[in-house]
C-alpha cells in the first residue's frame, strides 16, 4: 500500500493503523529532533498532494483485512504535516462513516490558525498538536518553521482549537536535552499551556534517529524537572513495544518500506516483527533491504535504524558520498 500503513504499535493509541496524506517529506517545519530527515524544501501550501480517493480505497482495503480488535486506533500521521492536504476534512468525515474506531490526527498544529482547518479535525476523537516551545526565539531554533508559520499563529491557533473543539486534545512536547528541557524554557511552556488548556501533556523522547546528530534526550533530572514544572496532566510517553504488522502489501519489502518512510525501525525491530519466519527467511528480507535502493541505514545512539532511502539525513549522505568514492556502499 502507498498510503496506509501498519498497525504500529503505540504507547498512547495501541495499535495504530496510519494514514499517510502527503508525500516524503512534505512539511512546514525542519524540527531538528525529526526521525524523517530533514524538510528540503520547507512546504506551507495546502493542496491535494495524493489523490484523497485513493487513499480512502486503501483505507477500506486495510480496514477489510483486520478483524475486530487488530486495530485500535485509525491515525492520520505520516510523511510530514498531515493537515498540508486540504482533502483531510474529507477524509475524516468519509472515514467515519465507514467505521466506529477512534481517529487520531497527529499534527504540529501550525495550520490552526486557520478556520478550515479546525473545521476539518472538528470530526475527530483526538488532535494531538505539538508544543516544544514557549517561546518565539526558541521556537525557531528547535521547530525551524516556515516563515509564514510563525509562534504567535501556533499559539493563536491552539488557543482558538480548545475553544472550539470537544473532543480530546493532548498537547505533544519533544523535550531535549539543554534545548528545551530548562528551568526557563518548561516554564515558560507552562504559561502557554495554562491558556490553551489540553486534556492531557504528552512528554516524548527523541529515541529514534533524529536528524541532527547532537540532538540527546534529556537525563533523569530533566525529566523529573518537566514533569514538576509542566503539572500533573503532563506524563513521560516511553517508546512503545510490540510487534509491527508487515501484512498490508503485496511483499514484505514493501510493507517495511511502507513502514520505515514514517517510522524509522531498529534492526531489532524488523527482526522482532518476523519472528515467525525462519532465520533465512529473515536474513534473506534483510538483504533485499539492503539492496534495494529504497532503505538507508542511520545510526545514532550507538543503534541501527532503516530509513527510507529519500528522507535527508545530511551526516549520512556525506558519509555515503565519501564510501562511495572508496568503491563500496555504507549498505555493506
Amino acid at each position: 500500500m502507498k498510503y496506509v500503513f501498519g498497525p504500529v504499535p503505540s504507547r498512547r493509541l495501541g495499535q495504530s493503523l496510519g494514514v499517510d496524506t502527503i508525500p516524503l517529506k512534505t512539511c512546514n517545519w525542519n524540527c531538528v529532533y525529526c526521525q524523517l530527515g530533514r524538510s528540503v524544501p520547507l512546504a506551507h501550501e495546502r493542496r491535494e498532494y495524493v489523490p484523497r480517493k485513493a487513499i480512502l480505497e486503501e483505507l477500506k482495503t486495510a480496514l477489510a483485512a483486520h478483524s475486530p480488535g487488530e486495530i485500535d486506533w485509525l491515525t492520520f500521521v505520516g510523511s510530514g504535516e498531515p493537515t498540508l492536504h486540504n482533502g483531510l476534512g474529507w477524509l475524516i468525515t468519509e472515514v467515519k462513516a465507514l467505521t466506529d474506531l477512534p481517529i487520531a490526527v497527529i499534527t504540529n498544529g501550525s495550520l490552526l490558525y486557520l478556520p478550515e482547518v479546525r473545521r476539518e479535525l472538528q470530526p475527530a476523537d483526538a488532535v494531538l498538536p505539538s508544543l516544544d516551545a514557549g517561546s518565539p526565539d526558541l521556537y525557531r531554533r528547535l521547530n525551524r518553521p516556515h516563515p509564514e508559520a510563525t509562534f504567535e499563529r501556533l499559539i493563536d491557533g491552539l488557543a482558538t482549537f480548545r475553544r472550539e473543539y470537544t473532543g480530546q486534545l493532548w498537547v505533544e512536547i519533544m523535550l531535549v536535552r539543554d534545548l528545551n528541557d530548562s528551568e526557563e524554557a518548561l516554564s515558560s511552556m507552562a504559561a502557554v499551556l495554562q491558556m490553551i488548556r489540553p486534556d492531557e501533556v504528552h512528554i516524548n523522547l527523541p529515541t529514534r534517529p533524529p536528524v541532527e546528530t547532537w540532538v540527546q534526550p534529556p537525563d533523569e533530572e530533566g525529566l523529573l524537572r518537566a514533569r514538576s514544572i509542566l503539572g500533573a496532566i503532563a506524563h513521560i510517553v516511553y517508546p512503545a513495544s510490540g510487534s509491527f504488522d508487515l501484512s498490508g502489501s503485496d511483499t514484505l519489502l514493501d510493507a517495511l518500506i511502507g513502514i520505515i518512510t514514517r517510522h524509522p525501525m531498529q534492526e531489532s525491530e524488523i527482526v522482532a516483527s518476523l519472528e515467525h519466519w525462519s532465520a533465512d527467511e529473515v536474513n534473506s528480507c534483510l538483504t533485499d533491504l539492503k539492496s534495494s535502493g529504497l532503505a538507508q541505514l542511520i545510526e545514532r545512539y550507538g543503534k541501527r535504524f532503516w530509513s527510507a532511502a529519500p528522507a535527508h539525513f545530511p551526516d549520512t549522505a556525506q558519509r555515503s558520498k565519501t564510501v562511495r568514492e572508496k568503491g563500496r556502499s555504507i549498505l555493506e
